[in-house]
């Protein structure tokens, strides 16, 4: 496709790029996959689909073939970037004449006029952020979506390029280039392509994967298809949901294949029976679907299991909000039903697993490769061992960061536990660690709330109190930045408490009339500074080894400074945006002195962009590259970033500890989870609770400013929906999940005092997947006084204190810029939607 001398022009009328990392990490996935394979099966390919051209109204008989790209085009520009990422990659880090390699064959049409200079001519709003990808400009990787894909890609590559494998990125490069296989359908000129389109394309209701296999299966039944229906098929429909019945399908395909995708159970499934011969065969599956369906009710529901130590275990795995562990509970629960595994060693098993989770959590590794982990278990561990011992041992070997006791001492003092994983885990395991002391009168804990004892809006007071604490060479900030988010500085509090900012002693006598243990122990502190504050960490991490067992001697030492996760942070960052060594530090545990050395010895993404606390170059600092000179500043300048009359950059601009964590993925993006109702066995609903939260954490002007907000918002026509973790998120749907196009909110209101822009969303919604309209968002909010949000974070979550929603203008003007969101989120019909 892209060979010899073509040009592909995606029309102006089209939608522009709009891939989210959702698609983006699906098609990595493949390419990483079919790279792996044709190792041993080098002819082996991976079908993309089709793409439908129609010759362009000036393609002449010589020079470049022109076509318009009707349908693929999201595809076709994707695909453009990563070679454009892999171009780069190895041109870095192998040989410089990769650039020119990848640009001639496969990006650009050399020696051709400039108007037909690139083979790929996205829509005119993406062209300016793909040519920078083409040019590899100073701006490429901004915050629009083109950027967001190239910034992706750079980051995945990092990660794979083994440095003991010099082939790895050229098996990559081989799969994407001669593995990806598509069908191409280029129109007659006499063709109407828009017909093509829609034939391709057909929006009518689909059968489910579930649907799809019971008429497979009883269509191999013709006699005995009645019988197997009412004795098996129909008490399987009536424990399962339509979507939990397809997840089962999903489950029994994962528990063969780790790698078995959910959106390929039908077309699998159906390979697999395929081999089945006889009708007595198809009953036997039916009859297995049955009794895995059996099973997986109880993991569903876990109140059904018997066995008082299963049902905990169960209970808090169902809580814990994974159901990648789905296919080894399911295993765990087979065996006992075959007599292979008691309960007692199915529940410690369960323990592991959950031992895994919570310590992977503690040590900031929650995310990574999580999902290939655990759906690899059944298929990986040994059989010939109790299965608890089994899985232990699954679970240590290799590098899965079933982290040691000695990592666990060592995170919890460093990492910054309030920024990763999601926040109903974070709040679990604290309320777990509450548990743990077995008090008489327990606390209802799932009112509670994570409280930052030194608070994240440090007055002069505090300021005052940890100073003391600094070193000669230390400086507030960075020391501050730390300690805020570890462990040790965290405890639970109910809703109803006040403690905001407030000063340690006036804290220290609320935390003292606390029912939670957690809280009662710091107020036997007199101050609460560093030594505290690691002391507390130390004592919650002999506390965490004594709950949750560790894994075997294999696991080895585990406890290195996660650069990796740095590594994905800085490659992600945008360009024109900037960030401090402080911030990188606290992200991955570490300090600012060896985050600089290692961006000074080792090649590091953007390690430009690592700024002084005060947006000043480092007077230390060099270009991995030694025959590199030019000035880092003017190199930032280019990229967009604006530095005053003393050199420091805008800060504004600068990118901070908590968007870190978005960028590295270590802080997935909380979601609408449910819209208000009546908590279950509690009288109040989510939306009196989160007020309750606002007025208890911002005071009674803020919240009746907030409740005006909301009120103005469900007036103009929007709904509210509410998070469901121990802070009772906000948010703002301006359509359901119901609507054609999808849900879509602006904003997520925090009762801790945020109010969240999300613009990470945004980008992957109608019609503010433009990236005009987002920036006029951005503009619209700026207008409001104390709000400064950059250009550089329409790809995060930025947002601004709820406290400036007290001053009346600034509370007025801000509900007419959501009424002009709310208006541009009513789309037209399906019939006048293009999904190109």
């Amino acid at each position: 496709m892209l060979e010899g001398a073509k040009q592909y022009h995606v029309p102006l009328y089209q939608r522009t790029y709009s891939w989210s990392k959702i698609q983006l990490a699906r098609l990595w996935d493949d390419v990483r996959k079919l790279a792996e394979d044709r190792v041993d099966n080098p002819k082996a390919t991976h079908f993309i689909g089709s793409l439908v051209l129609a010759p362009s109204p000036t393609i002449g008989p010589v020079g470049v073939a022109e076509y318009l790209v009707v349908d693929g085009q999201q595809r076709l520009t994707t695909l453009t970037i990563l070679l454009c990422a892999i171009r780069d990659h190895r041109a870095q880090h192998e040989d410089p004449m990769h650039r020119e390699r990848i640009d001639q064959q496969y990006l650009v049409n050399p020696w051709k006029a400039a108007s037909q200079r690139l083979k790929l001519v996205p829509t005119q709003a993406d062209r300016d952020a793909y040519r920078a990808c083409v040019d590899s400009a100073p701006e490429a990787g901004g915050p629009d979506a083109v950027g967001t894909a190239y910034r992706f890609f750079a980051t995945q590559l990092a990660t794979a390029d083994d440095p003991d494998d010099p082939l790895d990125i050229e098996r990559l490069e081989s799969a994407v280039i001669t593995g990806l296989a598509l069908v191409s359908v280029t129109a007659q000129p006499g063709d109407n392509v828009h017909r093509i389109f829609e034939s391709l394309n057909n929006t009518g209701l689909k059968l489910t994967q579930a649907d799809l296999l019971r008429n497979y299966l009883f269509m191999r039944l013709p006699s005995r298809g009645e019988i197997v229906y009412q004795s098996l098929w129909l008490s399987l429909q009536e424990r399962l949901a339509p979507a939990e019945l397809e997840l089962l399908f999903w489950l029994d395909l994962v528990h063969r294949d780790p790698k078995a995708k959910q959106t390929d159970i039908y077309s699998t499934q159906q390979i697999r029976l395929e081999q089945l011969r006889t009708e007595a065969e198809i009953e036997a599956e039916v009859r297995r679907f049955a009794h895995l369906g059996a099973l997986l009710r109880v993991v569903l529901h876990p109140t059904e299991e018997k066995d008082p130590h299963v049902r905990r275990r169960l209970e808090r795995l169902g809580a814990w909000g994974s159901t990648t562990v789905y296919p080894l509970l399911l295993h765990l629960l087979d065996r006992r039903e075959h007599a292979t595994a008691t309960s007692e060693q199915v529940a410690s098993a369960m323990l592991y697993v959950e031992s895994f989770l919570v310590r992977r959590l503690l040590i900031g590794r929650a995310t990574a490769n999580i999902n290939r982990i655990l759906s690899s278990v059944v298929a990986e561990m040994r059989q010939d061992v109790p299965v608890d011992e089994a899985v232990r041992a699954y679970l240590s070997t290799g590098r899965k960061h079933y982290a040691t006791d000695a990592a666990v001492r060592s995170a919890v003092r460093s990492i910054p536990y309030y920024l990763n994983g999601r926040a109903q885990q974070r709040s679990l395991v604290l309320r777990w660690l509450e548990e743990s002391y077995g008090s008489k009168e327990p606390v209802v804990l799932d009112k509670t709330t994570i409280e930052h004892v030194l608070p994240q809006s440090p007055t002069p007071e505090w300021r005052q109190m940890l100073a003391a604490d600094l070193k000669p060479d230390e400086n507030f900030e960075e020391t501050y930045e730390s300690l805020l988010h570890t462990l040790g500085n965290l405890t639970l509090t109910g809703y109803n408490s006040e403690l905001g900012n407030k000063s340690f002693p006036v804290k220290r006598v609320d935390l003292a009339k606390s029912g939670i243990r957690l809280s009662r122990e710091i107020a036997a502190c007199e101050r609460w500074g560093r030594p505290e504050i690691h002391a507390r960490a130390d004592a919650l991490a002999e506390r965490v080894l004594s709950i949750w067992p560790g894994p075997t001697e294999q696991a080895g030492n585990q406890s290195e400074v996660p650069w990796d996760v740095m590594n994905k942070a800085l490659a992600e960052l945008p360009a024109g945006s900037w960030t401090t060594y402080g911030d990188v530090a606290a992200l991955i545990g570490s300090h600012p002195v060896p985050v600089g050395a290692r961006l000074a010895n080792h090649p590091t993404p953007n390690a430009h962009r690592v700024l002084q606390v005060e947006g000043t170059v480092s007077p230390n600092f060099r270009w991995s590259d030694p025959n590199r000179i030019d000035d880092p500043r003017e190199v930032l300048r280019a990229e967009g970033v604006e530095f005053d009359n003393l050199g420091r950059a805008d800060h504004s601009q600068r990118i901070s500890i908590e968007e870190l964590a978005q960028l590295a993925g270590v802080t997935p993006e909380d979601l609408p989870e449910r819209a208000s109702r009546a908590r279950p066995d509690h009288g109040t609903s989510y939306a009196d609770r989160f007020l309750e939260q606002v007025v208890a954490l911002q005071g009674p002007r803020v919240a009746t400013a907030t409740a005006v907000v909301l009120e103005a918002w469900a007036t103009m026509g929007g709904t509210l929906s509410y998070g469901t973790g121990g802070e009772t998120s906000c948010f703002l749907m301006a359509r359901g999940k119901d609507h054609e196009a999808g849900n879509i909110w602006p904003a997520a209101i925090y009762p801790s005092g945020k109010f969240e822009v999300v613009f990470q969303h945004l980008s992957t919604r109608m019609p503010f997947d433009d990236l005009a309209l987002r920036e006029e968002l951005r503009q619209r909010l700026n207008q409001l006084p104390g709000v400064n949000i950059a250009a550089a974070k329409l790809a995060l979550r930025p947002g601004f204190p709820l406290t400036v929603l007290a001053d009346a203008d600034a509370r007025e003007a801000l509900v007419d810029h959501l009424r002009w969101f709310y208006d541009q989120a009513q789309l037209p019909g399906s019939d006048e939607l293009l999904t190109i």
